[in-house]
């Protein structure tokens, strides 16, 4: 039989334990309420997004990704233009190649001050390619694929398929997010009138 020093010491651990996995259990339940999930559907079917999420009013975050030519370019480098950043799964697929396209000949409307970018997953060659083929000169397309650094900073990064949910960001000269569209299936095109009007006095 335990002598009582030893059945005190048995209990006390128990107890210690029973302490160890409520605040466990209690953290666990806390970052799932802190971080609850997000997703978006393609063809219906539900995926992850994976990364910070952004709100309307919040500093847009800086990023690095890769334009055409291979070089390096930070978002910071936008500072003091109006940007509508479009993100998207890739350039060689229909929905994106109309969406591209659209924001292409909305952007010859807009003033220099503002800047049209659309981000997504292919190689910079292959949107160099496809920006040729498409005729498209008044949006600078960037790849993100080097370090996913857009997609986890604005928390559109699909995890399933390390590709690019369907998104529109507007941020003004200051650095702020003024607008955001995540767009729920992936597989349909962005509001364009909501985004460009989102941009409307924010030139000035």
């Amino acid at each position: 039989m335990p002598t009582r020093a030893g059945a005190g010491l048995s209990t006390g651990a128990c107890c210690l334990c029973a302490v160890i996995v409520a605040i466990l259990l209690a953290g666990c339940k806390e970052n799932t309420m802190k971080e609850p999930k997000r997703t978006v559907t393609m063809k219906g079917n539900p995926l992850t997004l994976s990364g910070s999420e952004v709100k309307v009013g919040d500093t847009a975050p800086d990023f690095e990704v890769v334009a055409n030519d291979m070089s390096v370019v930070k978002f910071s480098s936008y500072h003091g233009k109006v940007c509508i950043i479009t993100s998207v799964p890739s350039l060689d697929t229909s929905v994106c190649d109309i969406e591209t396209r659209r924001f292409n000949e909305e952007a010859g409307k807009l003033g220099s001050d503002v800047a049209v970018l659309t981000i997504s997953m292919d190689l910079p060659f292959a949107q160099k390619r496809w920006c040729g083929a498409a005729g498209v000169k008044n949006v600078q397309t960037l790849s993100d694929h080097r370090d996913a650094s857009f997609g986890k900073a604005y928390g559109v990064l699909i995890k399933e398929l390390r590709l690019l949910a369907r998104a529109v960001f507007v941020v003004d000269k200051n650095g702020t997010i003024r607008y955001i569209q995540i767009v729920n299936e992936v597989a349909s095109e962005p509001n364009y009138e909501a985004a460009l009007n989102a941009v409307k006095g924010l030139e000035k």
